[in-house]
């Protein structure tokens, strides 16, 4: 492999890292050299996926700004920096717009929007000239093909990962141009075989989208024209961002959907 895309003597924090895309992704760092601090409220699955790895847990819950600043001095304090943060911590809901409880909208912005916000700004505070890790690095913003697109029934889903969509481009020119250090990227998975993706599949029948799961499942397959994606397509590109090999690489949206949204 090329050295440029190792992450030998990186650190990197993974939100929502206990189980999923998270923990295959804290899985696909450790291999590529990093060392890596596995965040999330669910403990002990979280802390199970950090020995799995050799790597450290604390629980975070990404919608609190304190956490995040004990989350991002935690971390620099146990591996010496800071150098990639992917905010990954994401929740979903499913309803018809008409339907949608404004507690259930908020609570899906907090976690995907607010939670997105706060990481990047705490991983910017800190990897930026002066902060307490200070040598730059990486952002990866978890954000989904539903932030570039309009999905029936997934309104609030929608504007959040929409919402981190720009930030992330926001993000990014403001780090280039105050020189920072730090690239900002956003990536844009379609549906990947994991529980949260099984529950979109259900979700289409439930609002009534499908007669029935087995519908759904033959419509959410004929979108794919490349299938289902898999966890580790995913983390793939998570550590291609995180790596040397993307420096010029900075403010894009990396889509992941197999064609899904090519025609």
């Amino acid at each position: 492999m090329n050295s440029g895309y190792r992450l030998d003597g990186k650190v990197a924090l993974v939100t929502g890292g206990a189980r999923g895309l998270g923990a295959e992704t804290a899985r696909a760092l450790a291999r590529s050299g990093a060392r890596v601090m596995v965040t999330d409220i669910l403990e002990d699955a979280g802390r199970a996926t950090a020995a799995e790895i050799d790597g450290t847990y604390m629980r975070h819950d990404v919608t609190d700004e304190a956490d995040w600043e004990r989350a991002v001095t935690t971390t620099v304090g146990r591996h010496g920096g800071l150098d990639v943060v992917v905010n990954n911590a994401g929740i979903e809901t499913a309803a018809l717009l008409v339907d949608c409880e404004l507690a259930d909208f908020r609570r899906v912005m907090a976690v995907n929007a607010d939670g997105c916000f706060l990481g990047t700004k705490w991983a910017m505070r800190a990897m930026r000239p002066g902060g307490m890790a200070g040598a730059g690095g990486a952002v990866i913003n978890l954000s989904s093909v539903a932030g570039l697109v309009g999905v029936v029934g997934l309104g609030a889903y929608c504007a959040a990962k929409g919402a981190g969509r720009l930030l992330t481009k926001s993000a990014a020119l403001e780090s280039a141009r105050l020189g920072y250090g730090v690239r900002v990227n956003s990536i844009h998975p379609a549906v990947i075989k994991t529980a949260m993706g099984e529950d979109v599949v259900r979700s289409i029948a439930a609002l009534g989208l499908a007669a029935d799961v087995a519908s759904a499942e033959a419509l959410m397959q004929q979108m794919h024209p490349m299938g289902y994606g898999r966890p580790e397509d995913v983390a793939s590109a998570v550590c291609y961002l995180a790596s040397d090999a993307a420096r010029w690489v900075n403010g894009t949206e990396l889509v992941l959907d197999g064609g899904l949204t090519a025609g």
